[in-house]
């Protein structure tokens, strides 16, 4: 029998056989991909024979064939347990929802009255049941939401200044996560950038620069702080600045904090206070200390707001019936004084004691279990660019393992994924961002890691 023997080849099924027996694959992926699927691991398998390899039987060619979809297929997004600390983690979607919006959008999720108003029967607005909320929340004038923040920036300066300049200090010339970098921005909208003064240092006086001057733009630092010898005026000076001009100023805030608040977020830059400095208008994310889901807002005075909400770009840019359900459950939450019902707002302002007691258990589950635990002090950060430089102290969980790295691998494929905090070769668990239903989850989890060693 040499190699290249036809008979062999002949052994091989038809796709119409295998398609026969494949069921569950084309339950899960569909009949046309799966026979995609096995025509590619059937000529695999062909190539292979001539080479002298086995003959494949068919269980074998279907487990291959499901194998190749899967490895295809994006997977769906999972659940994760946050106990990094962080509570705005950006790669882990940002703020969790309050459980009121989880409920809203699963209303909405079906048909609703979007765009409908129900007792005239006429077509309705979507943006009219967020703008009330927003507004009394801030202030404002009147407000706008978009689907995120970049693209507020994008259709405010394409709006307003679009072919005309706008002035910004050199010192805020910002990027971020994604490759976001404001001078990429202002040209895709079209407005020409005038940068004024210096890296660490811009006055008052420098915006008067620019020949064709439509806005002053002003940005919050995000992820950045320039320290020491640095100069950069106030919002309520730039508005001084921004009248003598007779153009707008605007802010983005980027974080999304509302009002101002003392702790560990005194000083974040707030709407609120923004717009009582004199800001024309103020930007900021929804999906940050805001606490909803991914939406960029838009507030301050009704005549640069309703300008922007005809332009073109709004509709492309405009929020879907889900995210709109889960911002205003969020807004009314802060409307109804119950933010601690907002997830990131009992995250951050977490009690130490309480975080201490549920530590103390988990650590207790974990020497019941045989595994060397100890709490020690730490600290969470806000997350999400707002206030890079300021901590959120607290009770920390040190596993004493052998080998970090390999531990963290095997908690981030557990089920749930479960993502922890590494610093100097040390496992920390920080359950300040760890919903208290998930705290036997987590030590049961952490047990069954370490004693397969996950960590030795």
């Amino acid at each position: 029998m040499t190699m290249h023997d036809p008979q062999r080849l002949r052994r091989l099924p038809g796709i119409d056989r295998l398609l026969a027996g494949a069921a569950d694959v084309i339950a899960r992926h569909g009949r046309h991909a799966t026979a995609d699927a096995l025509r590619a691991v059937v000529d695999e398998a062909r190539t292979s024979v001539l080479a002298g390899g086995a003959v494949p039987d068919d269980t074998t060619l279907l487990a291959a064939a499901a194998a190749y979809l899967e490895a295809r297929r994006p997977p769906p997004l999972r659940p994760v347990i946050n106990a990094t600390g962080v509570v705005v983690h950006t790669n882990l979607g940002r703020a969790p929802l309050a459980l009121q919006a989880r409920a809203a959008m699963v209303e909405a999720s079906g048909y609703c009255d979007l765009e409908f108003d129900l007792p005239s029967g006429q077509r309705g607005s979507r943006a009219a049941r967020l703008e009330p909320l927003l507004c009394a929340a801030t202030g404002a004038e009147a407000a706008f939401a978009v689907n995120n923040a970049a693209a507020a920036l994008v259709l405010v300066l394409a709006t307003l200044a679009h072919g005309r300049d706008v002035i910004v200090s050199r010192g805020e010339l910002i990027e971020i996560g994604g490759s976001f970098r404001l001078p990429d921005i202002m040209a895709a909208s079209g407005a020409r950038m005038v940068e004024v003064g210096t890296t660490n240092r811009t006055h008052g006086d420098d915006y008067l620069a620019g020949d064709d001057a439509a806005a002053i733009l002003t940005l919050h630092p995000s992820n950045y702080r320039i320290v020491g010898f640095v100069a950069q005026p106030s919002v309520s000076e730039l508005a001084v600045v921004a009248a003598k001009r007779g153009v707008p100023l605007i802010y983005d805030t980027g974080s999304g904090l509302l009002q101002p608040t003392g702790g560990a977020l005194k000083g974040e830059p707030a709407v609120a206070q923004a717009l009582r400095d004199g800001a024309d208008l103020v930007l900021c994310s929804g999906d940050k200390l805001l606490g909803g889901p991914q939406a960029g807002l838009m507030f301050g005075r009704r005549d640069l707001i309703e300008v922007c909400r005809r332009h073109p770009l709004a509709r492309a840019l405009r929020l879907d019936k889900l995210r709109i359900a889960a911002l205003h459950a969020t807004l009314q939450l802060y409307a109804s004084d119950r933010r601690d019902e907002v997830p990131v707002w009992r995250m951050v302002t977490a009690d130490t004691r309480g975080l201490l007691e549920r530590s103390q258990r988990v650590v207790t589950a974990l020497r019941t279990a045989g595994v060397a635990g100890e709490i020690i002090e730490g600290a969470g950060l806000p997350g999400g660019g707002a206030a890079p430089d300021t901590a959120l102290p607290g009770p920390v969980i040190q596993l004493v393992v052998e080998h970090a790295a390999e531990l963290v691998t095997t908690l981030r494929t557990a089920a749930p994924p479960i993502v922890v905090r590494v610093a100097d070769g040390r496992v920390l668990v920080d359950l300040r961002t760890v919903e208290p239903a998930d705290d036997e989850v987590l030590s049961d989890a952490l047990a069954a890691a370490i004693a397969g060693d996950g960590g030795h």
